[in-house]
């Protein structure tokens, strides 16, 4: 081998482990997780199984680490939403807080929300989404005794409907797109909270 040729391969760039789990999201994204296989994980990269198992221990670790960014991001903007002072500030946060981390990491939330519990990792992840609903329904119900949600209205119908608007985003919005995401949040939360606000 010259030394040219030693030169070329060792300079040729690779893929560390960030790109393995991006790429393995965009295949869980685009064909599902149970229909995705190593073979095809180390086709798109161009990898060997063995390089790609120097950096991850299986599909189902990558799986693990998305969900993980996912709800921890959503998780987190809860946390923080609970630290406002008033129901309507808490519910405001929340929304905008959600509507970020769907625009920051748009792929692992679509992973998230493409869940079919066929899996522990699945399941465990599914079980902590319905938590975050749970909580978030609780806040709907603070704003309502503070007269700033209709009262006539089901918490827990308010949030799936507040999500649903929030959560169909992953169809359409491009980060390269002419959409400003603090603008999207704001949009959002002006149709949620407008429609939600008690009549007169």
């Amino acid at each position: 081998m010259t030394t040219s040729t030693r030169t070329a391969r060792r300079g040729r760039p690779g893929h560390d482990r960030a790109d393995i789990i991006r790429a393995g999201v965009e295949l869980f994204n685009e064909q599902g997780y149970d229909a995705t296989s190593v073979s095809d994980l180390t086709g798109r990269l161009g990898l060997t199984k063995s390089a790609l198992y120097h950096h991850v221990e299986s599909k189902e670790q990558i799986l693990q680490i998305a969900l993980e960014d996912a709800l921890g991001g959503l998780e987190k903007a809860l946390e923080n939403a609970l630290q406002q002072p008033t129901a309507g500030s808490r519910l405001t946060a929340i929304i905008e807080g959600a509507v970020r981390v769907l625009t920051e990491r748009q792929p692992q939330v679509t992973l998230l929300l493409r869940l079919r519990g066929n899996s522990e990792i699945e399941t465990a992840a599914l079980a902590r989404r319905r938590r975050f609903d749970h909580t978030v329904t609780g806040l709907v119900r603070e704003a309502q005794s503070e007269g700033i949600v209709r009262t006539d209205l089901d918490a827990g119908v308010a949030t799936r409907l507040i999500f649903g608007m929030i959560n169909s985003v992953v169809e359409w919005y491009r980060p390269d797109g002419p959409v400003d995401p603090e603008l999207l949040a704001g949009e959002i939360l002006a149709v949620a909270l407008g429609g939600l606000q008690p009549r007169g």
